[in-house]
């Protein structure tokens, strides 16, 4: 039930969805998407809504919806997915999740950007309280190919590897060496958002006596945003995080707020560079040139945290295609090899079906499944179907 998640109740403008939607305990097909071919699902580790991406490039979207993150036009929750309209003459090849905003990129490498957006996240030149339709970002450069949403800010990556941030810079998590706070009426204290993308212009490592020094020539090839930090990974292998540094989510062995990229030197060596990054909420992960995975940052408060990247053993020999963690909860998918463990546990519901891409977003799971044999048909068979009911 989209509207319960992180609450005790529903609230009273949502009065009508109290009894809608269920909670599944275990992997449901969406009776309505029988006919759809999926290539990508999207949510994010704060997003209580998802998206998801046909074959065909367009954009559909389910959920919470009280700031039009669903791009509809209103704000009505919706339980099953529906083809955003607002964009169904784009082709759309990625998109991203905020905590109640959204962004999504066209193959010609143009944002589009709906949602909440007091305090600029949707980088339309405006901080206002909702834009419940699709519009563009304000931005006239390179055409982009790489979107990512924190909780309340964006960031875009253009054709030639240069990384633009917007929203808002609590912790220095925009990469521009602030973090915006100011001290407004009455000793409030607000923030001086970026309301349009600003290029961030400096990458930086430190030395272990705390000597700063700029790092030249970084070409950004990915992208990724927990709530309140962003990991890069750049084209030489290497990777900078920034933003609030609480819990060791940013691998540098200290819990300070970095507020420009700073290199995680772990991945610094020839032959030990890094080939994929993700975030949840409040950690980070990356796959090595090996195909090890690492961990830092915490995916439980109550729990140690890590503070710097760490191999999980228990996946080890795993070849992981791709993963996704939200609040509390980490969800991967790699090649199957017998493994024991504590910890990290085999989804046994899906057991023989193959997995293309898993996301996560605020308490629930997406998995795209491979249907391309009767065999692999007759297994997805065999799981339930959901159909929720409608207002």
């Amino acid at each position: 039930n989209w509207d319960l998640i992180s609450r005790k109740e529903v609230p009273k403008q949502q009065a009508a969805f109290r009894n809608l939607g269920q909670n599944l305990w275990g992997p449901h097909r969406y009776g309505c998407l029988s006919d759809v071919q999926v290539s990508s699902v999207v949510s994010g580790p704060c997003a209580a809504f998802s998206l998801l991406i046909t074959t065909e490039g367009k954009l559909w979207s389910w959920g919470r919806n009280d700031k039009g993150q669903l791009g509809h036009g209103d704000t009505k929750r919706l339980d099953a997915p529906k083809l955003i309209e607002g964009l169904s003459d784009q082709v759309i090849v990625s998109a991203a999740c905020g905590r109640n905003h959204t962004l999504a990129l066209t193959d010609d490498g143009t944002a589009y950007s709906f949602g909440e957006n007091k305090l600029g996240q949707l980088g339309q030149g405006s901080q206002t309280d909702a834009v419940l339709s699709p519009a563009t970002i304000s931005y006239n450069g390179q055409p982009l190919v790489k979107v990512a949403c924190g909780a309340e800010f964006s960031m875009v990556v253009d054709c030639k590897g240069n990384l633009y941030s917007f929203g808002c810079p609590d912790y220095g998590q925009l990469g521009h060496n602030s973090d915006g706070k100011y001290i407004a009426r009455s000793n409030r204290i607000e923030f001086d958002c970026e309301l349009i993308p600003r290029r961030v212009a400096l990458f930086i490592e430190k030395s272990k006596d705390g000597q700063i020094m700029p790092v030249p020539n970084v070409v950004v090839r990915d992208v990724a945003c927990g709530a309140n930090h962003t990991l890069v990974l750049d084209s030489q292998k290497r990777v900078f995080s920034w933003g609030f540094g609480g819990y060791g989510r940013l691998g540098h062995t200290e819990q300070k707020d970095e507020m420009v990229p700073r290199l995680v030197k772990l991945f610094d060596f020839p032959g030990r560079g890094a080939s994929l990054i993700y975030t949840g909420y409040q950690c980070s992960f990356a796959v090595n040139e090996m195909g090890g995975l690492y961990f830092w940052g915490v995916t439980n408060t109550s729990r140690e945290c890590t503070m710097y990247p760490k191999i999980v053993q228990d996946l080890c020999g795993w070849k992981v295609r791709s993963l996704a963690s939200e609040k509390f909860v980490v969800f991967g998918y790699g090649d199957n090899k017998a493994k024991s463990s504590t910890s990290a546990q085999e989804v046994k519901t899906l057991d023989g079906v193959y997995v293309e891409q898993v996301a996560m977003g605020y308490s629930h799971s997406l998995v795209i499944a491979r249907q391309d044999t009767e065999q692999e048909q007759d297994k997805l068979k065999k799981l339930p179907e959901y159909n929720p009911r409608t207002v």
